[in-house]
């Protein structure tokens, strides 16, 4: 019986086969592991925004950042919440002076952000704003403050709701 030196033809087409087979496979995981990625990277992005805006809230309401609010202390008094949010996410990473500037320790700039994240399904630093005057679900900012932020994408999450919605 002659001695056989390598694969014939048809073992190769087979072991092509197989691995054409399996890379199908695993490039449809691969990009829903992509996708799983930049979900949870926005989820966690919302969180660490509206967690700057509920701490500068916090500061204003406290009275530690006065030149935030209007001339009354109007921000403490529940009929006008709408003063006690920044007027741009740029307030936020510009810092604000925090403190009582008649007390012996004086002021300190206080940032809440370092800077505007990026969107990480958009990949640009844009995102949808709601000012306390708006509805909820308002997709077109009012202008008036900072209240909320959501995704300006239009596709859809892996659960099957819209990115915008979050």
């Amino acid at each position: 019986m002659p001695e056989r030196n390598g694969y014939s033809y048809i073992e190769l087409m087979v072991v092509c086969g197989i691995l054409i087979i399996l890379s199908t496979a695993v490039v449809p995981l691969a990009r829903w592991d992509q996708k799983r990625r930049k979900e949870v990277k926005l989820r966690s992005t919302l969180q660490n925004v509206r967690h700057a805006l509920d701490a500068y809230n916090k500061y204003v309401r406290e009275g530690l950042i006065p030149s935030a609010m209007l001339e009354l202390d109007q921000c403490a008094l529940p009929a006008h919440p709408e003063t006690c949010w920044p007027l741009s996410l740029d307030q936020l990473v510009e810092g604000m002076e925090v403190g009582d500037p008649t007390s012996p320790d004086g002021v300190e700039i206080v940032t809440f952000l370092t800077r505007v994240p990026d969107d990480p399904v958009m990949g640009i630093p844009e995102w949808g704003l709601r000012s306390y005057q708006d509805d909820w679900d308002a997709s077109s900012w009012g202008g008036e403050n900072v209240y909320d932020i959501y995704s300006l994408s239009s596709l859809r999450a892996l659960d099957g709701s819209y990115y915008a919605e979050w």
